[in-house]
């Protein structure tokens, strides 16, 4: 028996995600008068500047989501959110959808925060690596395969996305969060299935 649920399509979330992260960089590229590179003092301001953040601007744990540092760093980014978001539209609520993206890049955030107090960061790659999570462990558990083979394909992922200037905490963070998320949107589901099968084999 497969897990049905209400899809996000209509709503088009990745879509309009994009376009945000879009409009917030043409924003950031005009006060900062470069179209292909971010002004660090509008990253330090928009993006996440973790000295200011331990001096009250928490604001910018959220904000640092649709922070971009230069032309290919939003197109990289871009590019993943329309491969991994479409596919989370196929099997997540909009609740869900949201709940992911925005909790795993929170998590990203909150991780770079507490281990890395002097980095400046931005960008969305912790709410991507958490869409990407969610999605892989989902699909194995949704269909009663062992989820070693997500944990795999997911360490391998973050691995090989490590690199100089990358934010491997946010990375990590987010994954991890799209991974228990993903995880236990599947056993909920599943529970749900088996229940309503039952009932429906005793009358």
């Amino acid at each position: 028996m497969t897990m049905t649920t209400r899809s996000s399509k209509k709503f088009m979330p990745t879509y309009i995600l994009i376009a945000l992260n879009v409009i917030v960089y043409i924003y950031t590229s005009i006060i900062g008068g470069d179209f292909f590179s971010t002004n660090v003092d509008v990253i330090a301001t928009y993006g996440q500047y973790n000295l200011l953040v331990f001096n009250g601007w928490y604001w910018q744990l959220f904000t640092a989501m649709f922070v971009h540092v230069n032309i290919m760093h939003i197109l990289g980014n871009m590019f993943f959110l329309l491969i991994f978001g479409l596919r989370a539209e196929d099997l997540f609520a909009i609740q869900e959808y949201l709940l992911i993206y925005f909790a795993s890049g929170l998590a990203g955030n909150l991780l770079t925060l507490l281990f890395g107090p002097y980095m400046i960061s931005a960008g969305a790659s912790g709410a991507i690596f958490g869409m990407f999570g969610a999605c892989i462990i989902y699909i194995r558990h949704a269909i009663g395969q062992s989820v070693m083979s997500a944990l795999f394909y997911a360490f391998f992922l973050f691995v090989i996305s490590s690199g100089l200037n990358v934010n491997f905490l946010a990375h990590l963070g987010g994954l991890v969060v799209g991974l228990l998320i993903g995880y236990e949107l599947a056993a909920i589901r599943k529970s749900k299935i088996k229940y309503a099968y039952r009932y429906s084999y005793a009358s």
